[in-house]
């Protein structure tokens, strides 16, 4: 299946009458919008997911769930359906963190926040793009080597904000 994307620029505006496809190249300039999603437990937990070894980064664990916008998606609605794709968890009480402009992905990262009471032997493995789950402390997320994970970009978050 073709997955479309709209395409922006680097302030975050939509650009009219222009589709990016996955897999294709992106000019310069352009951007397309990729939700991530933080997930907090009421305990104080953090919920890592493992990449498919398949993936880019197979094997490392993500702070969070996420994926690219589908054409005419708002970043909230991305963030939803993200959410319940790659972790089962269904909620829409999300709370936008940050924006992150990425020129070497041509990618406009919009970074959100989900406190959850979700029972947490209910996640839901997405088949190709995680294979294992986890709940850990902040400090055992602070702790992991950097081989480890993923992205640097949501450790971040975590670092310098009281999330």
């Amino acid at each position: 299946m073709i997955e479309i994307w709209d395409a922006y620029d680097k302030q975050f505006n939509k650009i009219e009458n222009m589709k990016l496809v996955r897999g294709e190249l992106i000019p310069d300039g352009v951007y397309h919008l990729v939700c991530d999603i933080i997930v907090k437990h009421t305990d104080g937990t953090y919920l890592l997911m493992q990449r498919d070894f398949q993936k880019h980064c197979g094997g490392m664990w993500e702070l969070t769930a996420g994926g690219s916008a589908l054409a005419d998606e708002t970043p909230i609605e991305c963030a939803i359906r993200e959410l319940k794709e790659e972790t089962g968890i269904i909620s829409s009480d999300l709370q936008e963190i940050r924006r992150i402009v990425h020129d070497g992905h041509s990618s406009i990262y919009v970074e959100f926040l989900c406190i959850t009471n979700w029972n947490k032997n209910d996640i839901v493995l997405q088949k190709g793009e995680t294979i294992d789950y986890k709940w850990v402390e902040k400090n055992e997320i602070l702790a992991m080597d950097a081989d480890a994970l993923a992205s640097s970009r949501s450790l971040s978050i975590i670092k310098e904000t009281e999330i």
